[in-house]
């Protein structure tokens, strides 16, 4: 594998996710992220595993009672045009949604799932 930034060169960025976008991933054979909604401008995603498992459990495990971390690996020459943005500590690259086909494009291995989420069991009270 190249360095980032060299030709042929590979960076590994992972995405928290719900079972709704899960679906439509493996609905394209692990090959690329939907578009976003009108709502949602931008696809974020992050060279941090543990800012992607943050990200599930606030979003995904607090809403939808489970959430996902995808690992996948992208062209470093294409994603350098969409440097890192770190608000609050929170290191993502925002792809914009009309980029999304390009950046899908420039995915260089299947998107796999590599933590599944879900709440704590709940824990019961002697009386």
């Amino acid at each position: 594998m190249s360095a980032p930034g060299e030709p042929g060169g590979r960076v590994v960025l992972f995405r928290a996710v719900g079972p709704s976008e899960l679906e439509l991933i493996r609905a394209s054979g692990g090959a690329g992220f939907p578009r976003r909604g009108h709502h949602e401008p931008i696809l974020s995603v992050t060279p941090s595993e543990e800012v992607a498992r943050r990200e599930a459990r606030s979003w995904n495990v607090e809403d939808q009672r489970v959430g996902y971390v995808v690992r996948f690996e992208v062209d470093a020459g294409w994603l350098a045009r969409y440097p890192v943005q770190d608000p609050d500590g929170t290191p993502e690259h925002w792809i914009p949604n009309e980029a999304i086909e390009a950046f899908n494009a420039r995915i260089v291995a299947p998107i796999q799932v590599v933590a599944v989420l879900r709440p704590p069991p709940a824990t019961r009270t002697r009386s």
